[in-house]
């Protein structure tokens, strides 16, 4: 029975890692060189503009639309799989299709496609992870959302390699590959034994109403823009700044690095038994306290021995955050509702975000190193927040 078991959660584990890496790896093989590739198109800054800009209404749009699809159907594998599948399909489409208005539409198609993948896995491995899952067959989410990011920096890694002596296009050939894998890896995922009644709520508006009625939902979603939030202008300005105080590329790659080892370190091994001793609002409060701590000294010095200490708090101030939301989110979210759930909790901090980085640049040209310390105002705004935080079982 036990070995059986084990098998069940084996195979479990095996196939959201498989469906995790592909889908990260994409991610990493592609995005930080998209750019670059509209660039080589022959596009203008004003129309690369454009097209980044739109992207990110697309994104805000296509995310809650398709998780609540999936939510009335109650069908998230499958939504997954065609989601990905069509990201494949219009990744493979994009170094053949010529003129910059047709371009655009198929690049938001793609990413309309390509959006709601990362909420509908988060949906499906929260639901086949511990206490929703049967005993003895669950697993650690961390487990499988560290695979991710570790996939995401080797893709990124890998694809520089490529680019090196292949043309730019080849990202999304590259892309286009790592999500067909994710789609058909998608279709081994375990069925849910607590599968929900398909739309049981007459309408979206009444799902939407139940979902932001439920008080810790808001608290997690208010408590996660505030920290993640606040990594606005390190993502923004932080290289900027070290590289204005002399540190040159080399050093800041590896200062990146520590805090991708540290959120991968966080994910898989440390997290999950600080949640487990602490409880996601102790986390989520250490979490929040890093936050403070990290901006604080990157606001007062540009020493690289010093920034070599705080890079690794990354692993507190995001993978720590997001395994607590998670483990909260498992409690207090219906079954019925976990897509339109993961795609609102990733919608308030992106909207957060996105207007902290327009702001961030204006802060950073009047302030400098400063700004920084505005930024530690945000997750110490959280702080109070955590200790509300609850894990009230839904039944």
């Amino acid at each position: 029975m036990h070995d059986t078991m084990r098998t069940t959660r084996s195979r479990a584990l095996r196939s959201f890692v498989l469906v995790y890496v592909s889908m990260y790896a994409s991610f990493g093989v592609a995005s930080p060189f998209w750019p670059r590739f509209f660039e080589t198109r022959g596009m203008t800054p004003e129309q690369i503009g454009l097209l980044l800009g739109l992207s990110t209404v697309v994104r805000l749009i296509a995310g809650p639309v398709t998780a609540r699809l999936a939510d009335r159907s109650q069908r998230l594998r499958h939504v997954l799989a065609a989601a990905a599948a069509l990201a494949a399909c219009l990744a493979f489409t994009l170094p053949w299709v010529a003129g910059f208005w047709i371009f655009l539409i198929v690049r938001l198609c793609h990413e309309a496609a390509l959006t709601p993948t990362t909420s509908l896995a988060d949906a499906l491995a929260l639901n086949a992870s511990k206490s929703r899952a049967a005993p003895g067959t669950n697993f650690e989410y961390g487990w499988v959302r560290g695979s991710a990011s570790a996939a995401f920096v080797l893709g990124t890694l890998a694809a520089g390699q490529v680019i090196g002596w292949a043309a730019l296009t080849s990202i999304a050939w590259m892309q286009g590959t790592l999500l067909v894998v994710a789609a058909a890896s998608t279709l081994l995922l375990p069925v849910s034994e607590s599968h929900a009644d398909a739309g049981p709520e007459a309408s979206s508006s009444r799902a939407l109403g139940e979902l932001l009625g439920i008080a810790a939902f808001r608290r997690i979603l208010l408590v996660a823009a505030l920290v993640y939030g606040s990594h606005a202008m390190h993502d923004a300005f932080a290289v900027i700044r070290w590289n204005a105080a002399g540190i040159g590329p080399a050093t800041s790659s590896i200062l990146w690095s520590e805090a991708v080892v540290a959120e991968v370190l966080v994910f898989i091994l440390i997290g999950p038994r600080l949640i487990d001793a602490l409880g996601p609002r102790g986390a989520a409060a250490i979490a929040s306290a890093a936050a403070v701590l990290r901006w604080g000294v990157m606001a007062s010095t540009t020493d690289a021995g010093v920034l070599a200490l705080v890079q690794p708090l990354h692993g507190l101030t995001f993978a720590l955050l997001h395994l607590a939301c998670m483990r909260l989110m498992r409690a207090v979210v219906p079954p019925h509702l976990a897509a339109t759930g993961q795609a609102f909790y990733a919608l308030g901090p992106a909207l957060l975000t996105a207007l902290l980085t327009v702001s961030s640049g204006i802060l950073y040209a009047r302030l400098g190193g400063g700004a920084f310390l505005l930024m530690a105002l945000l997750p110490a705004l959280a702080l109070p927040l955590c200790a509300r935080l609850e894990m009230a079982p839904l039944r």
